[in-house]
């Protein structure tokens, strides 16, 4: 089976937008989580958030442009996605708003119970993503029903396999390592360090869990060696980034953690191709960058305009994670307001 150039580009190129979004969204799904077990107080809430205010509405951006190069690059993949997949992706999106509508709001009352309940908002819309793209991106690589017009003729429940259920579970660990990690890496104080206490627990329970997937996946999903080197990549890395983590050195860490998402990400698309989603029913029903892409005209088109806009977002983007730099810490936050008081009759 040939392929054509620019059809195996826009694999790679949308393999490398879900690589960028979770390393990127990653951390910002891990402080999420790690509201209620790091911080002990309001200001340090604050703390918390004031790590990813910046960046967390551009993180996501990510997402949208891999939806999209998607939707024109490989529109059969998208149709068949979107439609299968239609209830665990519109918990995700609702998720993501959730979140996105907490980190507005939670601010705008000095009420403890409104707060309290916009940090229950960005927990569950932090936890809910984490663990639902890892359901998603296991049942992709493990293959699911499709039918000879490429429709997907399982349930919800289809979903929920023992496989796709441990890929949540590693992307959950995952992300809150690299949060805690990444709070480490912004703030100084009492936080960095309760950060770096449990980045070092959750980071064991994160290893065992990938290398249980690994080893799932290259045995029995896998169709190419250089899944295991990518795997080994990944192993090591978070190895020696839970291993900087511990002397201090969160910036390391933090590159470490960021490798082994990658490395786990690339692991998945470098098993997947050339399919895109394989089709447990008949390998004849399998959707691969083939039958799945548009024509070579929009193909063209659409590598132009990537080639001319991605280099100017990549820019702008590092651009903003080099002005919000520095660490911040709860002395760095302003007291509350408080209340004004009526006048008196």
């Amino acid at each position: 089976m040939e392929f054509t150039t620019l059809q195996i580009v826009w694999f790679v190129l949308v393999a490398v937008l879900f690589v960028g979004y979770f390393v990127l969204e990653g951390f910002d799904f891990g402080v999420g989580m790690l509201l209620p077990f790091l911080a002990k107080d309001e200001k340090e809430r604050r703390v918390m958030i004031n790590t990813i205010g910046p960046v967390w509405d551009g993180n996501e951006v990510w997402i949208l442009v891999a939806g999209g190069a998607m939707f024109a690059a490989f529109p059969e993949w998208y149709a068949t996605l979107f439609s299968g997949f239609y209830l665990p992706l519109l918990l995700i999106l609702v998720g993501l708003i959730v979140r996105g509508v907490a980190f507005e709001y939670r601010g705008k009352r000095e009420d403890p119970a409104w707060r309290r309940r916009w940090d229950a908002a960005i927990i569950v819309g932090s936890a809910l993503p984490a663990l639902l793209w890892g359901v998603a991106f296991g049942n992709i690589v493990a293959g699911v029903p499709l039918d000879a017009d490429h429709e997907y003729v399982g349930g919800f429940f289809t979903l929920l396999n023992p496989f796709a259920l441990l890929a949540g579970v590693v992307t959950v660990t995952l992300f809150v390592t690299h949060g805690a990690i990444f709070i480490a890496l912004k703030t100084v104080g009492d936080i960095r360090g309760r950060a770096r206490r449990f980045a070092g627990r959750v980071g064991v329970v994160a290893a065992v869990a990938l290398l249980g997937f690994a080893a799932w996946y290259g045995f029995a999903h896998s169709n190419t060696p250089l899944t295991w080197v990518t795997t080994a990549v990944a192993a090591l890395a978070l190895v020696g980034g839970l291993m900087a983590n511990a002397l201090g050195r969160e910036g390391w860490a933090f590159l470490g953690t960021a490798v082994t998402i990658a490395a786990t990400v690339a692991t998945l698309f470098l098993g997947l191709f050339p399919a895109v989603m394989p089709s447990t029913i008949d390998p004849a029903f399998t959707l691969h960058i083939g039958n799945a892409s548009s024509a070579a005209y929009t193909l063209s088109i659409m590598t132009v305009a990537a080639a001319i806009f991605t280099p100017i977002v990549l820019l702008y983007q590092g651009w903003t994670y080099w002005v919000f730099r520095k660490r911040i810490g709860v002395q760095h936050m302003p007291d509350p307001v408080p209340a004004p008081r009526e006048a008196e009759a």
